[in-house]
């Protein structure tokens, strides 16, 4: 063979060997990101299952459930919820152990973000989420609203989150939302620390 052809030969070769190193790599890759997927998917199965003792949560009290023979609200919340003391859009970013902020609760779909619609009146907070399930937190269960900056493995800007903490069976939990217009924020933690005072007071009489 001549020196040109052998050149072209050995550059053949070498593009066969490039190709097969690279679908190598490739391959490889893929099953990585599967692997990590198929943990992240096994570890969100097993908090769900140790997590299995929350109970269901509670629906919105209205007068139309009590009439086709509903379960009645709670003790202590009225059976209808009465006008909005204010309404906010934008995004639920989950749920935590109160004060830990990476203890995230995946069980009864709190665990799933979501777009959410929150409506506040006398009857507590009502939070509904569409593609995901919709749950009410009683008045008697709030017990704090805050801002914050991170929840649930997700980090924000500094007072970029509403986080409400409220009481459920034996739990404390954190919830964290995040309006469509952040100045929203302090108003929210101003009345619902208004509202848990005011209910706090009434109950110790």
């Amino acid at each position: 063979m001549t020196p040109v052809i052998l050149l072209a030969a050995e550059r053949k070769s070498a593009e066969v060997t490039d190709w097969a190193a690279r679908i190598g790599w490739v391959v490889g890759l893929a099953l990585f990101v599967a692997l990590v997927y198929w943990l992240m998917r096994e570890g969100w199965k097993w908090r769900g299952t140790l997590q299995g003792d929350l109970p269901e949560l509670p629906t919105r009290p209205s007068p139309t459930t009590l009439d086709r023979g509903g379960e009645p609200p709670l003790p202590g919340t009225p059976q209808a919820p009465g006008p909005a003391k204010l309404t906010m859009s934008g995004r639920y970013h989950g749920s935590t152990t109160a004060g830990q902020w990476l203890d995230r609760i995946v069980a009864r779909g709190l665990g799933t973000r979501s777009r959410a619609e929150l409506t506040l009146t006398d009857a507590g907070l009502d939070v509904v989420r569409p593609g995901a399930n919709d749950f009410f937190v009683p008045a008697a269960a709030l017990r704090e609203a805050r801002l914050d900056k991170g929840i649930a493995g997700k980090v924000l800007t500094e007072g970029g989150l509403l986080v409400v903490t409220w009481a459920h069976g034996d739990r404390l939990i954190d919830s964290g939302f995040r309006s469509d217009h952040a100045a929203e924020h302090t108003t929210w933690v101003e009345t619902l620390n208004d509202m848990i005072n005011k209910t706090e007071t009434e109950g110790a009489r």
